[in-house]
């Protein structure tokens, strides 16, 4: 009897990659001059990407590893960076801080 079986809700692998494509993609199509950004593997966090725009607007999602991150990259056509090499771009750190001026002066 099936009456007791459980279907599973969580997103398979599949599901969770075409989300953050379809994410990197609509981020990509919306904005000027995007850029990925690898971040490392760390204690707390598996490899991720940063796409940041020319604003300084970014986005962040997991992916399994530096190759991938490139291979989303080359499919999005845009360029791609290692952070540990380059580092953030100042516009990055500048959107940041204006968000944070923004929040506390309770504008969104």
């Amino acid at each position: 009897m099936a009456w007791f079986r459980r279907r599973s809700s969580a997103p398979t692998t599949r599901d969770a990659r075409k989300a953050t494509l379809e994410h990197f993609a609509e981020f990509t199509r919306t904005r000027v001059g995007v850029e990925a950004y690898i971040e490392p593997v760390t204690n707390v966090t598996q490899t991720t990407v940063v796409l940041i725009a020319t604003t300084g607007e970014w986005t962040r999602r997991r992916v399994p590893d530096a190759a991938t991150a490139r291979q989303i990259a080359t499919e999005l056509r845009i360029p791609v960076y290692d952070v540990q090499l380059v580092g953030y771009p100042q516009r990055m750190r500048d959107w940041n801080a204006r968000q944070r001026r923004a929040r506390s002066a309770g504008v969104d």
